[in-house]
């Protein structure tokens, strides 16, 4: 049975993350807030003078960012663990106004550095005695040209909250705001539809019961087309206004330049995936005939098609089965694993109010965060011990990296993550080797992990090449067109292996990371690397763990293309999106064979 969330004081303590690792007390937030204001205030005192001192007026800049960091992710975490709170929302919203002031008044500083000789920002490059901040004047040389007066700086700065306003506007609306109906469970009961209990019910056996799910979900959207596209729509428009200021070519490129990510890398995913299409058709004849359907729609995609199998796991046991699959990575990783379950890290189950979805958020100086509306099921392990990916992503740079050098790249934020789930997944196939039922259910599963993470996220990143292009090229993004373009890609992808519902049309509508432009691709890239680094690491054993180890450790103290050399994979080449289609085609032909 489907249960409504609970509010949070009703949550069992033990579940919830501890915030104190931050902040003991209000009266130190504010204490630090006090501080950051001060710091400003230092910064802001370089203004016309970086000359003088560049070397001093870069610490002062960076032990700010450091405090609002901080702040920020108090903030941020205490916010989403219950979106409808007003003091929440208002302490996050003060947050971001000193975050978007920071911005503004500061934005004089990377001009200034500018207009110093390459010479001086070189030999301060190359100074061992200020190595922290070697590859910030690296990259500040090379975005050189897409880096605007002070005065342009600090107005394009001050418009920060501003230009992220489509994203909070659809944030409130989808997370506290959404008017999702009631709809029938396993049982027969009525239950409320949210966003946490609309994957299980999409994976249920009955299959009016999915199908009610699916379309209440996404033909709750369509009552709100013109509401969510003009949001979207104004998210697309601030990319390209931000794009055009800082004279990139287009919203693509001022998204990969800055991660130093070629946009070849992109397009080779898009033709690399879209070349696999008839092996994803296969596995949709597969999933018809196992479903026993006439006809295969969407709303049949996410259900086991395996009927006499199943996997039903508590939180403790997904705890437990992570650390299993994970051993591989050593005893190291699997001892700081076994912390963050006690240590207050995790904070597990859904309540009212709470951020949907699943992350993995921290900062410097303490240890990550995961949020989880966690399930009981196969997904809901494979979903920890994805965000605990992330989390000891971020644990090693912030161990082996100074401040400034700690966070990765967005591209490959996705690995660590993912390289978590293939092992986990290796482990269970070996576990069940025996167990036909189990091993068709997991090649199933590993058959979905493709399906959603790379098939899909490739179609998702085409649909963002599609929208950014369409307002550069002058066309209007209406509500209409954006569906227009969805329903098309989805009719690509799937429309030869099963019926595609028009109602799929509005899905779009309901993607948050489409506000985080040109984000969601690097989830396929990442998982093609990541079937290669979890390859070696079963292979090679201990040496490989150790050049993965030096890859989550590397921050960005390296271009991320370089980082995952580190691990053995080079994405420049479309080698590693090939490799890993031929592992979906082999899974495939795997599946076949099992009757």
């Amino acid at each position: 049975m489907i249960r409504e969330p609970k509010n949070r004081s009703q949550q069992d303590p033990r579940s919830l993350w501890d915030l104190t690792a931050l902040y003991q007390t209000e009266a130190a937030f504010e204490q630090d807030f006090e501080k950051a204001k001060g710091q400003l205030e230092q910064v802001k005192a370089w203004q016309g003078r970086v000359q003088e001192n560049p070397r001093a007026a870069i610490r002062e800049s960076t032990a700010m960012d450091e405090t609002l960091e901080k702040l920020y992710t108090y903030a941020g975490l205490h916010r989403d663990e219950d979106t409808g709170d007003e003091q929440r929302q208002a302490l996050a919203a003060r947050m971001e106004s000193l975050i978007v002031k920071a911005q503004s008044e500061t934005a004089f500083l990377s001009p200034e550095l500018l207009m110093l000789p390459d010479e001086t920002l070189e030999e301060m490059q190359k100074d061992p005695a200020f190595s922290d901040y070697s590859e910030m004047i690296r990259l500040l040389r090379r975005e050189k040209s897409h880096i605007l007066p002070a005065e342009q700086e600090a107005l394009l700065a001050a418009m920060g909250e501003v230009m992220d306003a489509p994203d909070d506007i659809f944030s409130k609306f989808n997370d506290v705001d959404l008017p999702l109906p009631k709809v029938p469970d396993e049982e027969g009961n009525m239950v409320q539809l949210t966003h946490g209990n609309f994957g299980p019910l999409l994976r249920s056996r009955n299959r009016e019961v999915r199908k009610a799910a699916f379309e209440g979900m996404n033909g709750t959207f369509e009552k709100f087309r013109s509401t969510v596209s003009a949001a979207y729509a104004g998210s697309v428009k601030g990319d390209v206004f931000r794009a055009r200021a800082r004279k990139y070519e287009s919203a693509r490129q001022a998204s990969l330049y800055p991660l130093e990510i070629p946009e070849t890398v992109y397009d080779n995913l898009l033709t690399e995936v879209e070349n696999a299409l008839p092996a994803l058709s296969e596995y949709m004849q597969i999933r018809k005939e196992k479903l026993g359907v006439e006809e295969l729609h969407l709303y049949d995609l996410y259900v086991p098609i395996i009927s006499d199998f199943d996997m039903k796991l508590s939180y403790e046991e997904a705890c437990e089965l992570v650390c299993e699959g994970l051993q591989p990575l050593g005893e190291e990783y699997i001892a700081t694993l076994r912390e963050a379950f006690k240590g207050g890290w995790i904070d597990v189950y859904e309540n009212k109010g709470k951020r949907s979805g699943a992350y993995s958020w921290g900062c410097y100086g303490a240890h990550p965060y995961v949020l989880l509306n966690h399930t009981d099921d196969l997904g809901g392990a494979m979903t920890l011990a994805h965000e605990l990916g992330h989390a000891m992503h971020s644990f090693y740079s912030n161990q082996k990296q100074c401040f400034v050098k700690a966070g990765y790249s967005l591209f490959v934020a996705e690995v660590a993550s993912t390289c978590n789930e293939v092992l986990l997944m290796r482990h269970l196939l070996k576990k069940f080797e025996d167990n036909k039922p189990a091993k068709a259910f997991l090649l199933n599963q590993l058959l979905e992990e493709f399906r959603t993470t790379v098939f899909r996220q490739t179609m998702f990143a085409a649909f963002e090449k599609e929208s950014h292009a369409m307002y550069e090229r002058g066309e209007p993004l209406t509500g209409d067109a954006l569906s227009r373009v969805y329903l098309a890609l989805n009719e690509k992808y799937y429309g030869s292996g099963c019926v595609v519902d028009k109602v799929i049309e509005n899905e779009w509508m309901r993607i948050p990371h489409f506000y985080r432009n040109f984000y969601v691709y690097q989830y396929a890239t990442g998982f093609s690397a990541a079937v290669a680094i979890a390859g070696r690491i079963l292979k090679v054993g201990a040496p490989a763990v150790e050049d993965y180890k030096k890859f989550l450790s590397a921050g960005c103290s390296v271009p991320p293309i370089e980082a995952l050399k580190y691990a053995g994979v080079d994405m420049e080449q479309p080698t590693a999106v090939r490799e890993a289609m031929q592992v979906f085609r082999d899974t495939v032909e795997d599946m076949k064979k099992m009757g």
